[in-house]
């Protein structure tokens, strides 16, 4: 076989053709112990899987937990292995898949937020517009003086894609990204 045509050793490559690719968000209580996320990582990077989106933070201290939040993307066959291989991993004590959960409670999408910092530089009308149009996404200034500006905002991954594209004709310098946090509607946990 022509070497150019060989699948890569993905499982993406092994999918049937006319399942369609969706991003989902995955949320693992692990033991909060070194070396842990780099076994998780370690899983998507041997099998050639993608991370959209990672966040990991302690959650319960007395019981040294963390929880992970990952945004992947896949078919529904991929994403079930993903899910299946992380729950095989020793330290790992629970993998719900936050997109399946909120649809079978018939909502379209898990609670989910990120924060980002946004630098802007600009002088005159462009420093005015900047501002403007951070007041209109609830932007907060969290640093300032004559050349730039630094935003902080918080909310939908959609929102700050646009906060972003808005922002670059006017002066964008730098972005730094948290990562998608997420949780279900409704009183029961993970």
């Amino acid at each position: 076989m022509n070497a150019q045509l060989q699948p890569a050793g993905s499982a993406y490559f092994i999918t049937k053709e006319t399942e369609k690719a969706e991003a989902r968000t995955l949320a693992v209580l692990v033991d909060n112990e070194p070396g842990v996320l780099a076994r998780v990582i370690g899983l998507f990077s041997g099998r050639g899987y993608n991370i959209d989106s990672l966040t990991v933070s302690e959650t319960e201290h007395e019981k040294h937990l963390s929880r992970i939040t990952i945004v992947t993307r896949g078919t529904p066959h991929v994403l079930e292995q993903i899910k299946h291989q992380l729950e095989r991993i020793v330290p790992v004590h629970r993998v719900v898949d936050l997109s399946v959960t909120a649809q079978e409670r018939g909502q379209e999408r898990p609670l989910e937020r990120e924060l980002a910092m946004v630098k802007v530089r600009g002088t005159g009308e462009d420093r005015v517009e900047a501002l403007r149009l951070a007041d209109a996404f609830r932007a907060q200034v969290i640093d300032a003086n004559t050349e730039h500006f630094i935003f902080e905002i918080t909310g939908r991954v959609s929102k700050i894609e646009q906060f972003i594209a808005i922002m670059k004709p006017l002066g964008l310098v730098e972005v730094c990204r948290t990562g998608v946090a997420a949780m279900n509607r409704g009183p029961e946990g993970m």
